[in-house]
């Protein structure tokens, strides 16, 4: 596959029609990858969080170089660990007995992220009549916007952490007790979403269950990080919440370019989605890093949004290979991030 640029204005997304020649091929060539292996989910996921946490303890035990080299690998390594979410809300829940448990005792919780803040809301974005639209809670038009959303964009991530630890320590017990502010932490303050319009609706039967105990364990550790600072001091603290702000710059930074944000809010087709969304294939080779778990292969991820992300780079080439360059597939493929940047950015200025 040669891959293109794609730099060049497009017409509107939501005007798009199906290439249902793509659409088959994407089904009928990956039938037999489509299942999610547990021996590779399983020590992808610990060995990752093993190591991001063995970051954060040498990040505050050692000093100098070493401290911040410790401190970089926490990040790379707990944003991959953190991103095993996006897999939660896509693998069927009898495919990895206990590893939504595991991932949430060991990732989750600690992270004051537990899966109840994606599973329901992500797949809202996959929705056909919803991606794209103000009722999709992961997209916003960012290269229709002002110039100066961009760096705002990457930059309030910075902030997580923070409100995270406030949300999870003072605003969920608050809310036992004060209903219009339980009902407005939910709707507003417990989902990972972009979109500011975006109300989540309230929770019911089984997962209205897994979210409660999930917010118990989240307050219990927000207090229990804050009762360390008694023993401990600030300074570890301080210094893990500089390591998971860096972990959500990372993953704020790479959402940035996982779409070209073009849609003007109408409903849009597969195909249109599916162009609107980001490959980045090799022979790149820092993708795995920014775009770890299958992200680099966004695009073809909503071709296929069960796929497990161990099978997506085989998909994207048998795919490729049979559909060739020139192709519709083709054209969602881009050379790596800084393309992706400097096109949204030239769209904000070209408009505004």
């Amino acid at each position: 596959m040669t891959v293109q640029e794609n730099i060049t204005a497009a017409p509107a997304k939501s005007a798009i029609p199906d290439d249902m020649a793509m659409l088959r091929a994407a089904v009928e060539l990956t039938r037999d990858i489509s299942a999610a292996r547990p021996e590779i989910y399983w020590p992808d996921m610990l060995v990752s969080a093993a190591v991001g946490y063995a970051g954060i303890a040498g990040a505050v035990l050692l000093s100098g170089w070493q401290a911040w080299l410790a401190g970089l690998v926490g990040v790379f390594t707990l944003y991959r660990a953190l991103l095993f979410i996006h897999e939660l809300t896509h693998i069927h829940k009898t495919a990895l007995p206990g590893f939504r448990f595991v991932w949430n005792l060991l990732v989750g919780i600690p992270m004051l992220t537990p899966s109840f803040m994606y599973e329901g809301v992500h797949t809202l974005h996959h929705a056909r009549t919803r991606y794209g639209t103000a009722e999709d809670p992961e997209y916003m038009p960012l290269a229709l916007m002002e110039p100066w959303r961009l760096p705002a964009f990457i930059l309030i991530a910075a902030l997580l952490p923070i409100g995270l630890l406030i949300r999870s320590a003072v605003l969920v017990p608050l809310g036992l007790v004060i209903p219009p502010l339980r009902k407005l932490v939910w709707e507003r303050a417990s989902s990972l979403s972009i979109n500011p319009d975006f109300r989540r609706r309230p929770p019911e039967g089984d997962f209205a269950r897994m979210v409660f105990w999930q917010e118990a364990g989240v307050f219990v550790w927000s207090w229990a990080l804050l009762a360390s600072t008694q023993v401990w001091g600030w300074r570890p603290l301080l210094i893990a919440i500089a390591v998971v702000s860096a972990t959500a710059v990372l993953n704020q930074i790479r959402t940035l370019v996982a779409h070209l944000w073009e849609n003007d809010g109408a409903a849009m087709t597969v195909t249109g989605q599916y162009l609107d969304s980001v490959n980045v294939p090799p022979p790149e080779l820092l993708a795995p890093l920014w775009a770890p778990v299958g992200l680099r292969y966004h695009a073809t991820h909503h071709l296929l949004p069960s796929m497990p992300y161990h099978s997506l780079g085989e998909a994207h080439r048998r795919i490729s290979a049979h559909l060739g360059a020139g192709s519709t597939f083709d054209k969602a493929s881009y050379t790596g991030f800084m393309p992706l940047l400097a096109k949204i950015a030239r769209s904000t200025m070209v408009r505004h």
